[in-house]
């Protein structure tokens, strides 16, 4: 008697098809380095395919929980990878839309009685069919005020996260000890995460390579002394407190920007496209770092609220 032929399954064209590939494509176009996050993801998105493949094949209806925690410090990337991840998952049919839905604490708690669970569950609203990015997740729990709401809107979610992981994937986010302490406080959220991934800082190599593809995408450029003042003023500011990292980066070339800005304005001259792309190495050392002051305090986020600008 000859063996029954198994139904075959070609995983590459899956992720030819669902064009996953392309997005794997422009995360590494979009981030520099981050080797591991990257590797991380493809695993992910490996793992997404063979459980697409064995739902196709009968074997597997289960949807996997796909709820994520992305820890490091802030300007290394996890919002982007969170929009990458949220395309991934759409276009593998693990969500319907695919979109972004980011909050922090202030978005999902309330100041009295009544009012968080509304506000929960008007964000839940919006994000359902994609991808709900909770940064700084840690402040939704705050022990040590006994009328704070927060545990409430922990609740209203654990609940979503659960009976609605069909419809909705979670991805808490913020500095690493302070989700882990978050997590030991919270078991059944941490239950509820299957994916842990952790986003290095960038080296300053990787920084001055940043801070190059910035000023390219801004239509600007360094001249020849500007990008060897930029590698000095990273080496200096990753000394200085309140560093974060490509966020830095951007804010210390806007203000690089306004320099120049102001230098041509105060040449009272004709200018040529060139010199309005052209960052001079002035507008660099201008930077009060190389005084030794602080260039801003403004890089990272305010406590529990919207990353300041």
């Amino acid at each position: 008697m000859g063996t029954t032929e198994q139904p075959q399954i070609d995983l590459q064209a899956i992720l030819r098809e669902t064009q996953v590939q392309e997005v794997i494509d422009q995360l590494d176009r979009d981030l520099i380095g981050l080797a591991p996050v990257k590797k991380r993801i493809r695993e992910i998105a490996a793992f997404l395919v063979v459980s697409r493949a064995r739902k196709q094949l009968g074997l597997d209806a289960a949807t996997p929980s796909l709820h994520m925690s992305f820890t490091g410090n802030p300007g290394t990337g996890k919002t982007t990878v969170a929009l990458r991840m949220a395309q991934i998952l759409h276009r593998l049919g693990y969500v319907r839309k695919g979109h972004v839905v980011s909050v922090t604490r202030d978005d999902l708690v309330g100041q009295y009685i009544g009012h968080t669970a509304p506000k929960t569950k008007e964000v839940l609203k919006k994000a359902m069919g994609g991808v709900l990015f909770i940064d700084e997740a840690y402040y939704l729990y705050r022990p040590e005020n006994e009328r704070d709401y927060g545990q409430e809107a922990i609740e209203i979610l654990l609940q979503v996260m659960e009976n609605q992981r069909d419809d909705l994937v979670v991805i808490l986010a913020g500095y690493k000890d302070r989700m882990d302490t978050f997590f030991r406080s919270n078991p059944g959220m941490s239950s509820r995460i299957a994916h842990h991934i952790d986003f290095p800082d960038y080296t300053p190599d990787e920084l001055l390579a940043i801070a190059q593809k910035m000023v390219a995408q801004m239509n600007y450029r360094f001249d020849e002394g500007a990008a060897a003042a930029m590698s000095e003023y990273i080496a200096l500011r990753l000394k200085q407190p309140h560093f974060a990292n490509a966020r830095s980066i951007r804010n210390a070339l806007d203000r690089a920007r306004l320099r120049q800005a102001n230098r041509l304005f105060a040449g009272h001259g004709t200018i040529d496209a060139s010199a309005l792309m052209q960052i001079a190495e002035e507008d660099i050392r201008a930077s009060r770092v190389f005084a030794g002051g602080l260039d801003s305090a403004s890089d990272l986020p305010s406590a529990g609220g919207r990353p300041t600008r």
